[in-house]
């Protein structure tokens, strides 16, 4: 089972979404769906009685869950996620790239061109039409092989140094992690980025993650709910252990949401929260916690 798995956010069209998504990615569909109650419901959710709240889906074999709720949180590419194309496993690697390029571009915003640079023959960052950033890379992957999905976090901030200390604490958090590749940036590469992380990759619980550092003098957007990463806790000991020890900001503190230092956003929950939820009553009980107790559904 996948210990971490990103949660989209989508303003009332997450079906829609991930029909878009399983139809244009291979080896992708839709897992489950779990339905908002019909009533008990706080009055900002009335509107949603009876409809999807998440919907968990593969692409290319990796877990995401999508969330169908309001316009409180929209996505920007602090995090995004980049996709593998191997043409060493794969002679169609590079035609699927671009039939894929294409397909997510439709409606949506390049923010890196689709063409050669000095890291890849073939690489493009886009922004698709419901927000969500993508970014596709023609790869030979050397050492320990990556996945076809990897999240990519980029920490935008003035110094742009957040990267390296970032991974260090999440590599301390989760026990069974690793680094792979450091680059960083050397002088005359952009100004107050030398020394900074170019890009760093590192595993957490067997998972591929990446890092890049980001001056907020270039990108005027950061960390939000709308990306977010749940951890599926087996017992109320792990969840206490991440939730106490990720959650930085109080007031971001609900149905075991938190925020940690570096403002990502991750959801602490029970691995069989959807089957705890089927329990009377416990979708009003899960509304008035902070961190989750499994004892109090």
């Amino acid at each position: 089972m996948q210990k971490i798995t990103p949660n989209l956010w989508f303003n009332r069209n997450a079906k829609e979404a991930i029909d878009f998504y399983t139809s244009v990615l291979k080896d992708s569909k839709i897992l489950n769906t779990l339905n908002y109650p019909t009533e008990g419901l706080a009055d900002f959710q009335k509107e949603f009685a009876g409809q999807p709240v998440a919907i968990d889906f593969e692409l290319m074999g990796y877990r995401f869950t999508a969330i169908n709720a309001g316009s409180e949180f929209v996505p920007n590419p602090s995090i995004s996620f980049m996709v593998n194309f191997d043409p060493t496993h794969d002679p169609e690697a590079e035609r699927y790239m671009k039939e894929l390029w294409e397909k997510l571009s439709t409606e949506g915003k390049v923010l890196m061109p689709f063409q050669a640079y000095d890291f890849s023959k073939l690489y493009g960052w886009i922004e698709d039409k419901y927000g969500v950033s993508w970014q596709l890379i023609l790869t030979n992957p050397q050492g320990d092989p990556r996945p076809n999905i990897i999240p990519s976090l980029l920490f935008v901030t003035e110094k742009c140094e957040a990267a390296e200390a970032a991974t260090d604490f999440y590599m301390s958090v989760f026990k069974n992690a690793k680094r792979g590749q450091m680059a960083r940036y050397l002088a005359g590469m952009g100004s107050n980025k030398e020394g900074a992380v170019m890009f760093s990759d590192f595993t957490l619980e067997g998972q591929w993650f990446v890092a890049m550092d980001g001056s907020n003098k270039d990108h005027a957007f950061k960390f939000n709910e709308a990306v977010s990463l749940s951890i599926a806790c087996k017992d109320q000991t792990e969840i206490d252990y991440y939730y106490d020890t990720l959650s930085h900001v109080p007031e971001s503190e609900v149905c075991g949401w938190c925020k940690d230092k570096y403002g990502v956003s991750w959801q602490v929950a029970p691995e069989n929260a959807a089957a705890l939820l089927k329990k009377p009553g416990a979708w009003q009980n899960m509304m008035k916690m902070k961190k989750i107790i499994i004892a109090d559904y």
